[in-house]
């Protein structure tokens, strides 16, 4: 077992490797789609009120428990001497499991595609669909089907960078991993940007992310930007608590929530500026989708209609592989970080059996999105037992019950068990007050938790994914 906690190197350090956490495949694949349903700039301004409402609040508590207890997410609840709930850290923690296994896989799949813009453009360009359904071993003409080995190989080889930065260390791995990917990433989205809002047609699309449409708000509307501002924050899944034991005391936990929370939704926003104007310019409005069937199959029209478009469409999967790997070490960290001071095992070969289990296990999310029929099994108040395909069954459980649940859990703890001045006077260790303290008490102890159920209600009792 570590003698002394790892800290990480810098402030700077700190938020860059938090926002990377944050900043997700969601950010850039899904936030769009929901933002041009919702009304576009109307979205825009309820996304931002949710964020500083809810997100900031969630984010905050799971920060000040991770740096009180100076621990991983399953432990800390008894390091603040509540062990009773220490069943709220191991949701999140099989939670932040679930996710690796397929998070391994899906970055594998932005992998392949970074390669077939260098490689194979025309290939991808003279039939989209059925080039993501041959990479997921599918033959869309002759319905033929078999083993994605070369999918699986890429997989492979994402799960071992994100291995390789694990092993590394916080200050030495993570840290620096972030100080490198995150200006990357950013200074991708501004190219991207840049050559969206200037294609012929594009206008229209910037109109209409600025221009607020107030009549498509409605109670869908505000479920879908509750979910996305949730679950883009990487709030529910122990990363927040185990990346705040990492914090020296006299950082400001109220300024970096608050950093971490606006570069994370910055994100999302220009996401919306470039995939909306160029969907507009090129394929027509009615072509705007969201997730990764538009990601890999309807972006590529946008691409193969752009000039330069193999150069931007490369530019635009790079950019997916850096949110996925900021995203998914962040996942592994906190599985890691358990295991090793736990069971105080060396962290090199906890990393890479890990790695190797969760790996494996991810195999059958990708086997099942068309290859092969393995079912899962999932329950919901409406369908009851049901057996959907075993990626879905995946995304079902942590989106629809270990997430929201893994958050009530920690905001009921902060608002009504360890109680909010202590969350507080965490935040003030820095030797700063906490200026927001009686509207942050108010959020944790009523707002955020209700919000969470309402999740939750409409998940189980709709049968809705809401992510």
């Amino acid at each position: 077992m570590e003698q002394k906690r790892a800290q990480w190197g810098s402030r700077l350090g700190f938020i860059l490797a938090a926002t990377g956490s944050a900043v997700g495949l969601g950010n850039i694949w899904k936030f769009p789609g929901k933002a041009y349903e919702g009304g576009g700039g109307a979205y825009l301004i309820l996304y931002v009120a949710i964020v500083l409402l809810i997100g900031m609040p969630c984010m905050l508590s799971e920060l000040a428990i991770g740096r009180a207890s100076q621990s991983n997410m399953v432990d800390s609840f008894k390091r603040l001497g509540h062990k009773k709930f220490t069943w709220t850290g191991w949701v999140g923690w099989v939670a932040a499991v679930v996710i690796a296994c397929f998070y391994f896989h899906v970055g594998g799949w932005v992998l392949r595609y970074v390669y077939a813009y260098l490689a194979e453009s025309k290939e991808v360009y003279a039939d989209p669909l059925g080039f993501f359904y041959g990479a997921l071993g599918y033959d869309s003409v002759t319905g033929a089907s078999r083993f994605p080995w070369e999918t699986i190989l890429f997989a492979f080889l994402f799960t071992a960078a994100c291995a390789y930065i694990i092993i590394r260390g916080v200050k030495g791995g993570i840290e620096k991993f972030n100080k490198v990917g995150m200006p990357a990433l950013f200074v991708l989205l501004i190219i991207l940007l840049v050559r969206s809002v200037t294609l012929h047609g594009a206008l229209e699309g910037v109109m209409y992310m600025l221009k607020p449409d107030f009549s498509k708000i409605n109670g869908h509307t505000l479920l879908s930007a509750l979910s996305q501002a949730f679950y883009s924050l990487s709030i529910g899944m122990s990363i927040m608590v185990t990346y705040g034991s990492y914090l020296p005391k006299e950082d400001d936990l109220e300024k970096n929530t608050l950093v971490v929370c606006v570069m994370d939704t910055l994100v999302a926003i220009i996401a919306g500026f470039i995939v909306i104007p160029a969907v507009f310019a090129t394929l027509g409005s009615e072509s705007v989708g969201k997730g990764g069937g538009f990601a890999f199959v309807s972006l590529a029209g946008v691409f193969r209609e752009m000039s330069g478009g193999v150069i931007f469409g490369f530019l635009f999967y790079l950019l997916l592989l850096f949110a996925a790997l900021s995203s998914c070490i962040s996942i592994i960290e906190s599985v890691v970080a358990f295991l090793t001071e736990r069971f105080g095992w060396n962290r090199t070969k906890t990393t890479l059996v890990s790695c190797i289990i969760l790996f494996l296990a991810g195999c059958l999310y990708t086997c099942s999105q068309a290859a092969f029929d393995i079912k899962g099994i999932w329950f919901d108040f409406v369908n009851g037992i049901t057996h959907p395909a075993f990626c879905d069954a995946m995304e079902f459980v942590t989106d629809r019950l270990l997430i929201p649940l893994c958050s009530l859990g920690c905001c009921i703890f902060v608002g009504w068990v360890w109680k909010p001045e202590s969350a507080v006077a965490e935040a003030e260790r820095c030797g700063k007050k906490f200026r927001m303290a009686k509207a942050y008490s108010f959020l944790i102890k009523y707002v955020a938790p209700a919000a969470i159920i309402l999740i939750l209600a409409v998940s189980l009792f709709t049968g809705t994914t809401l992510s």
